[in-house]
């Protein structure tokens, strides 16, 4: 019996051990071996709702936010294993061969770049300038190979709240602080980080923001965003790990990645 007992045990230590390292990412300081410094320490105001998972049901996001508002959502799914497969050191050993395509961060994404992954995390994932244009920034965000990637995404709980008649569809990305898109618009989706922070602007669709198309969304924070009037500023809010932003559809949106980002958004449609 004591030997089934101490076997037991150890199984059980086994179990509990493999638990933490998988888990162990989620810790506090924890950036998966990204390495999230950043000299972007602003992560303005948050004016978006904030609901926690267990204080709403899917009627509720229907009815409240699915076609009228942008809303930010806390603890929809564990994606603790998603995150912990996202490590450096994980993406690079399991993909740094393949090869993945980025976009330039203009409005209209004029150009399209192949390169290997692990040659884009060295050379290319780097801090943004704020002097340099839209269309000589490559960025990691969508585009993806689902044949290649699709180890990795089946691991991941995408948001529940679905919406009538319409399908998902991921895009997974990876960028340097400073980095993000300007404004656009498209169907409704949500975009979780995984990594790092990401700061958010949102328009209604009848409100479309004043930018120039080939300027990165960093100067546009930098030099426009201080001169708004108070009845010109954007919805906004800065987004952490197990934090989910809903976006409606037509909304005008844009982003800043506040440190070296992980993200992946489900787009629905």
């Amino acid at each position: 019996m004591d030997q089934i007992v101490r076997a037991l045990l150890r199984l059980l230590l086994v179990q509990l051990l493999a638990s933490f390292h998988c888990t162990d990412t989620l810790l506090s300081g924890d950036d998966g071996g990204w390495g999230l410094v950043s000299s972007m320490e602003d992560e303005g105001e948050c004016n978006i709702e904030i609901r926690d998972a267990k204080s709403i049901t899917h009627r509720e996001f229907i009815k409240e936010y699915a076609y009228a508002k942008p809303v930010i959502l806390r603890g929809l799914t564990d994606n603790t294993k998603f995150r912990f497969l996202c490590s450096k050191s994980n993406l690079v050993r399991e993909y740094g061969e393949k090869t993945v395509r980025l976009s330039t961060a203009n409005t209209h994404s004029y150009r399209k770049v192949d390169v290997r992954f692990e040659e884009f995390v060295k050379f290319l994932l780097t801090p943004q300038s704020e002097e340099t244009l839209g269309s000589d920034t490559l960025y990691f965000f969508g585009d993806n190979n689902f044949t290649e990637w699709h180890s990795l995404f089946e691991e991941y709980k995408a948001p529940p709240f679905s919406l009538p008649l319409m399908h998902s569809a991921y895009s997974f990305g990876i960028a340097g602080p400073g980095t993000g898109v300007p404004f656009h618009w498209h169907g409704p989706g949500y975009s979780e980080v995984i990594y790092g922070r990401k700061r958010w602007f949102l328009y209604p669709p009848e409100e479309a923001p004043e930018f120039h198309p080939n300027h990165t969304h960093l100067s546009w924070v930098s030099l426009s965003y201080p001169n708004l009037e108070l009845h010109q500023r954007p919805l906004e809010c800065t987004i952490r790990p197990g934090e989910v932003l809903y976006f409606p559809d037509r909304w005008w949106h844009a982003t800043l990645n506040l440190d070296t980002s992980v993200f992946i958004s489900t787009f629905l449609g």
